[in-house]
């Protein structure tokens, strides 16, 4: 059997240790909601506590982190275990992702929620992600929040993108991940690869599962524009300006790493500051209007810039 666990974990032991302390305690909340931004090892790091709560057998120093051998995180790995139930975006008709969850998937997952443990133990579900849903599914999730059943859990995951509902908070603990370290990224990134890229590890800014779509120099320039742009926050030079512009509307794929950053970046400020929250919901409209193609990757990455510059020059 090998030392290695089958689900490594890099950072995140206070979060871990958080939910570890609440579980000795037998105070396990039925719903978390774990927040952070994206590819820092959110979906790994609930898969790793479900798990644990599902029999995966772990280390006296880590209890969640079982290796690949254990026959329950097979099951977990190989998305079989009928007790777990992992929620993300279906494939469209295309054979690509679509937009959003859908309420039919919310209610599967309240079905799923409505049975007994097959094997006795917990029932558990994984919502991937809060930002990828509609109204539709919120209102839906909110039923199994307001009426729990016994021996079950769910996670929320938010990639913080979108502020959290008042009315979905309110009724979840939360745990928060931050970006990783250097040091961190840096062991996560040689996971999959021994020679990682030179610079990469900046780059993906403790966010080592972003590395995959930080490809290409025009989307390695859309994300470094866009981090450049932030950090010169309220007053970037006119070169810092005209460069995230440029960068940004080089073609659909950089318009969206570009904008993610600045979307994460403002819901970041959004939960503390209703001047930010007002921008979020600015910018949000901003990128949705340039995906229904109401607008070029040019003007969309204008206004983008515009309204960020408007809201850090009134502080």
């Amino acid at each position: 059997m090998t030392d290695r666990p089958a689900l490594p974990l890099y950072g995140h032991q206070k979060a871990q240790g958080a939910f570890l302390k609440a579980r000795a305690g037998h105070r396990l909340h039925h719903a978390w909601i774990v927040e952070g931004p994206s590819g820092i090892g959110k979906s790994r790091f609930v898969l790793r506590l479900a798990g644990m709560l599902l029999g995966a057998q772990g280390t006296e120093d880590d209890p969640a982190a079982a290796p690949p051998e254990d026959p329950v995180m097979q099951k977990i790995l190989a998305d079989a275990h009928p007790d777990l139930k992992h929620v993300t975006r279906q494939l469209n008709d295309k054979g690509n992702l679509k937009q959003d969850i859908s309420v039919d998937q919310i209610r599967d997952l309240n079905s799923f929620f409505s049975l007994k443990p097959a094997l006795g133990g917990w029932r558990i579900g994984i919502l991937d992600s809060l930002d990828e849903m509609n109204t539709n599914g919120l209102n839906a999730v909110l039923k199994t929040l307001e009426e729990p059943p016994a021996q079950a859990i769910i996670f929320l995951i938010s990639h913080a993108t979108a502020p959290v509902l008042p009315t979905i908070k309110s009724r979840c603990q939360t745990l928060r991940l931050d970006p990783l370290s250097r040091e961190d990224t840096a062991r996560a990134l040689a996971e999959n690869d021994d020679e990682v890229a030179p610079g990469l590890v900046d780059l993906v800014n403790g966010r080592p599962g972003r590395a995959a779509e930080l490809t290409g120099p025009k989307v390695l320039a859309a994300a470094n524009a866009a981090q450049t742009l932030l950090r010169s926050l309220p007053r970037p030079n006119e070169a810092q300006l005209s460069n995230a512009i440029a960068a940004a509307s080089e073609d659909d794929q950089s318009f969206r790493v570009f904008s993610e950053e600045v979307l994460r970046w403002l819901a970041d400020r959004a939960n503390d500051d209703a001047q930010w929250a007002s921008t979020w919901f600015e910018a949000q409209q901003i990128v949705t209007t340039q995906k229904g193609l109401h607008m070029t990757g040019a003007q969309a990455a204008s206004k983008l810039v515009s309204c960020l510059q408007s809201t850090a020059k009134a502080r």
